[in-house]
């Protein structure tokens, strides 16, 4: 069984930074399709950010490309987030998720497909 956890979350300030990372135990994350998604208070939860098992293939969410990064470290067993220029509606509790074990070549999947989540970590962006 798949455990995934979830860390980095914080409060910052429009405009600036924060990393987030999902690792995992007793599993190969590079064996498994990553997803982030985010909740935002009264909101529906969204897909931000995910990359492949096949390939490492990536995919944004348009409220975040050009500002969200995606990225393996297979030495750490972790999945990053990294997320410039955050703004106020980027707030929110972030998980990382991953659907079964399989060589997916591209990671644009349906929310229904992950079966695996993390605890979440909070994100606050404000000034």
């Amino acid at each position: 069984q798949l455990q995934l956890v979830e860390s980095g979350g914080g409060l910052v300030q429009p405009g600036g930074s924060l990393r987030l990372s999902c690792t995992a135990s007793g599993e190969n994350l590079d064996d498994y399709t990553i997803g982030w998604f985010r909740q935002a208070p009264g909101k529906e939860r969204e897909g931000v950010s995910c990359v492949s098992s096949a390939r490492s293939a990536t995919h944004y969410a348009d409220s975040v490309r050009g500002r969200f990064t995606i990225s393996r470290d297979s030495a750490k067993n972790t999945v990053y987030l990294q997320m410039n220029n955050l703004k106020p509606d980027d707030t929110g509790i972030y998980y990382c998720a991953a659907p079964p074990k399989f060589p997916y070549a591209l990671c644009s999947l349906p929310e229904s497909e992950y079966d695996y989540w993390g605890q979440g970590t909070q994100v606050t962006v404000s000034s």
